[in-house]
């Protein structure tokens, strides 16, 4: 009876919260036919878009500003150190002032929500819009203003980064154990990052790499060394990663 009960109250709560049950996706996609060969181009690497905070009961974020400032120092320095396994040069951008900041700001907003787009749209199977169903088709853009981000920087590639952690509250945890009691899946906490490589001529975005159950605890050094080898996996143009001998 108190299962039933804990059952129904859960299944009314979780409809409020929008919670739907998780599916398998896709995780990286590139545009036809793009090659990029080592040491043949110049990239932009965009400051990252680092978001750290809870997730409350009902899974709202609550940013806490110690956890994001601590994955940005982190993050920031696992990305120095690899950048050299790109496969190219890689330049990281000045921190704009005025409006250039408001227009950067634009752009790094308009990423988050295109690679969102390409997850629900592209990497779900079962949502994928009629003109993405024939395999191999992977053409999203956000279009060809975005070369003003890059003005006077020689680049070819704008690298953009969104990486996003919620780390489940008391509340959020105590629900997960109400929803399993009820044998329905509820997620403690949102690890969520997207890598992207924008080609600056026509504003194409030619690579992404994208998950939403990303690993490694980005407030600790090693955590975030794990976050950015995950969200760099397969880079186009980056050196192989070393075999190791047979013993």
């Amino acid at each position: 009876m108190l299962r039933g009960v804990v059952a129904t109250a859960l299944a009314v709560l979780l409809c409020a919260m929008g919670l739907s049950p998780a599916h398998a996706q896709e995780k990286s996609g590139t545009k036809e036919g793009f090659v990029l060969k080592e040491k043949s181009a110049k990239i932009l690497l965009i400051r990252p878009t680092i978001k750290v905070g809870a997730q409350s009961t009902g899974g709202m974020f609550e940013p806490n500003a110690d956890w994001t400032a601590q994955a940005k120092e982190n993050i920031q320095s696992a990305l120095a150190a690899a950048q050299k396994n790109l496969g190219n040069e890689v330049v990281l951008a000045e921190e704009p002032i005025g409006r250039s900041a408001e227009v950067m700001a634009d752009y790094q907003a308009l990423f988050s929500v295109l690679a969102d787009s390409v997850i629900q749209y592209q990497f779900f199977v079962g949502n994928r819009l009629p003109t993405k169903k024939r395999k191999g088709i992977f053409e999203w853009t956000m279009g060809p203003g975005v070369a003003d981000i890059a003005k006077d920087t020689g680049a070819d590639y704008a690298l953009f980064i969104y990486n996003e952690d919620q780390y489940g509250s008391t509340g959020r945890k105590i629900l997960q154990l109400f929803a399993a009691m009820a044998y329905v899946s509820v997620k403690s906490g949102e690890h969520k990052g997207f890598a992207g490589l924008v080609d600056l001529r026509t504003g194409d975005l030619v690579w992404l790499n994208a998950d939403l159950a990303m690993g490694g605890d980005v407030r600790t050094s090693e955590g975030a060394q794990k976050r950015v080898a995950q969200l760099l996996e397969d880079f186009p143009g980056s050196a192989p990663k070393p075999v190791l001998a047979a013993k």
